[in-house]
């Protein structure tokens, strides 16, 4: 459950994170308004003390009898140096003059007069206008006039229309105010209700949070880890290899994570995530008694692997002695090193590296190398753009610089079967421009041909299946590489049964090696290319929309008997998902697709 909580614990955090930015920012900039202003101070007069009644006026009862309407209340008032009295009943309100018992009518004019007696700044009045309501002054439901003053603050009179009291004064410093309060209490209607349902789900969400931050706290502590590993009880970690013949044996502390046990005895696990269980590449294979499956190995390995005794290093405590089958222990404990020999660009954020080692390797295709990559800081300007690229990058922008503090690994799948390389290595590396990049990608795009690097591998079980089954080729973004290098080895060995490619990209300009596709379309009449376009009409030859729908439309919806394909599918994230779930919706079978996600 906790791969689960942890992916809604961080997309709720993100949604929240938002609003919490916006509670604070705004909090921080009303705190800085003045507050004279914001409350219309500035150039509001204080009413004076109202004089004395006159002895003239007319007594209450005088004017009530004299009324043609029904009275429900009546007090008394002034307007400027005007006494009046105001009467009510259930339908509207009116003022009558005190001394003379006529009606008043409260016009543009004597609004206007109002508003001017209310005000002490340099500004002059526009004329006054009457609103039927004015969400600046929300707290009185009931006509008012506005008057506009020209002055450097835009100050606004409301003066109500049917007391003739001035209500408020406005301006543009509480207009801002207003603006931060709105999005400080999410009422983005009234702006007065602390009790609206995003205020409360807001809170209901950072209360969420804060329970299931400490829940995942609580789940990633290992009582074993507070307790110095020398006072532990000591465990034994058998490294064997497929006939479970042993061939390594490595001293562990009860509790230690098998990953970092082998870290510390020189085996260093294929990982991009440091064993934070979030990449899922240092899985082993448990012989003999297999420990329940957690969480986490659930989330990141497939039913079948879950079955095979498959679990992940960085999840596995050794609590009693374990043997596990790491693969190819030599690709594992071995550091190997090469000489870049080439970089250029395919696409506008594609490029080509190869790198020769200088020891031969063999390298199946499907299999990627981990490349480490040290820590390093360089200048954008170190990137080497060919020129009719550089529109691209100008429009989504260029990044300043390209850092990476401490040393870690990436994973890169071989492009081009070694043996056809002259024994290079060939990676398609993809650079994201206009967010933070990638500290792998960052550090390969400033590769140069010369340029030593370190690497491990190969590793991976993404690989061509045995026999002669007709194959289906699903790929887009840097998918291309190993789906490309199992295409150039059954077309170099000559294979006769139909493979067909589908390859997704948003424009032609970022589909990669396109000519080549063709050109193997041409020259073997059972391979198949189809190139997709999601965001670019398609061209001549080419489909439109996403990959996997033009596979289920083009291919799959009439073909007589899918259970008889296999599929090799890798791509981004949400192409993979995307396509995996076709695939399952048209029945065909998981056993029958092999896919490599890049663990991302």
């Amino acid at each position: 459950m906790s791969p689960w909580m942890r992916r809604l614990h961080k997309w709720v955090g993100l949604i929240l994170a938002i609003q919490f930015l916006l509670w604070m920012s705004s909090g921080a900039m009303m705190s800085l308004l003045d507050a004279n202003k914001v409350q219309g101070r500035e150039f509001r007069i204080k009413p004076p003390t109202p004089p004395e009644w006159p002895r003239s006026a007319l007594a209450a009862d005088a004017v009530l009898a004299a009324s043609v309407d029904s009275v429900m209340a009546i007090t008394s008032g002034w307007i400027l140096d005007r006494p009046v009295y105001r009467l009510q009943n259930e339908k509207r309100s009116w003022l009558v003059s005190a001394r003379e018992g006529k009606a008043i009518t409260l016009d543009a004019g004597l609004a206007t007069q109002i508003a001017l007696a209310s005000y002490s700044g340099p500004g002059k009045p526009a004329p006054a206008r009457l609103l039927a309501y004015s969400p600046e002054t929300r707290a009185h439901k009931e006509q008012v006039w506005r008057v506009d003053f020209d002055d450097a603050q835009g100050t606004s009179v409301y003066v109500s229309n049917l007391s003739g009291a001035v209500l408020e004064h406005r301006n543009s410093t509480w207009r801002l105010f207003d603006l931060f309060w709105m999005l400080h209490i999410m009422d983005y209607s009234e702006r007065t209700n602390f009790n609206n349902p995003l205020l409360v789900s807001s809170a209901i969400g950072g209360l969420w949070m804060a329970l299931t931050g400490v829940w995942l706290l609580f789940t990633s502590i290992r009582l074993a880890e507070f307790v110095p590993r020398g006072w532990r009880r000591s465990r034994t970690v058998n490294l064997v290899d497929r006939s479970n013949n042993s061939l390594r044996s490595i001293e562990a502390a009860h509790g230690e994570m098998v990953f970092n046990a082998l870290a510390r005895a020189g085996l260093q696990l294929p990982s991009n995530c440091g064993g934070g269980q979030n990449c899922g590449l240092c899985e082993v294979r448990c012989t003999g008694e297999v420990p329940a499956p957690t969480d986490a190995d659930r989330a990141l390995l497939s039913p079948q692997k879950l079955d095979a005794g498959f679990r992940l290093a960085c999840n596995l405590p050794v609590r009693r002695s374990v043997d596990i089958d790491v693969g190819d222990i030599l690709a594992f404990m071995s550091e190997q090193s090469g000489v870049v020999t080439g970089a250029k660009a395919i696409t506008p954020f594609l490029r080509e590296l190869t790198i020769r080692p200088h020891t031969r390797l063999e390298c199946r295709p499907g299999a990627y190398v981990q490349l480490h990559v040290p820590a390093y800081e360089r200048d954008a300007s170190h990137l080497d753009i060919p020129e009719d690229h550089l529109e691209d990058w100008h429009t989504v922008g260029r990044p300043g610089r390209l850092a990476n503090a401490n040393p870690v690994r990436r994973s890169y799948s071989v492009s081009v079967p070694v043996e056809q390389a002259g024994g290079e290595l060939t990676f398609l590396v993809r650079f994201v421009p206009g967010a933070t990049p990638g500290k792998g990608s960052g550090y390969m795009y400033t590769l140069k041909s010369g340029d030593e690097v370190r690497f491990s591998g190969p590793f991976g079980d993404f690989a061509l299946k045995p026999g002669a089954r007709e194959k289906v080729f699903i790929g887009g973004g840097a998918g291309m590489a190993p789906l490309r290098a199992m295409i150039h080895a059954l077309l170099a060995r000559g294979a006769r049964e139909p493979l067909h490619f589908w390859y997704g990209a948003r424009s032609r300009r970022e589909a990669p090696y396109v000519e080549e596709m063709q050109a193997f379309a041409e020259q073997h009449a059972n391979f198949q290319w189809h190139l997709v376009l999601s965001e670019e009409p398609a061209q001549s030859g080419m489909c439109s929309g996403f990959v996997h729908d033009a596979v289920r439309e083009g291919l799959l919806r009439t073909y007589p008997d899918i259970g008889a394909l296999e599929f090799y599918v890798c791509g981004p994230p949400a192409m993979l998902s995307a396509t995996r779930t076709m695939l399952r919706s048209l029945g065909v079978d998981d056993a029958n697709v092999a896919y490599d996600d890049f663990k991302i």
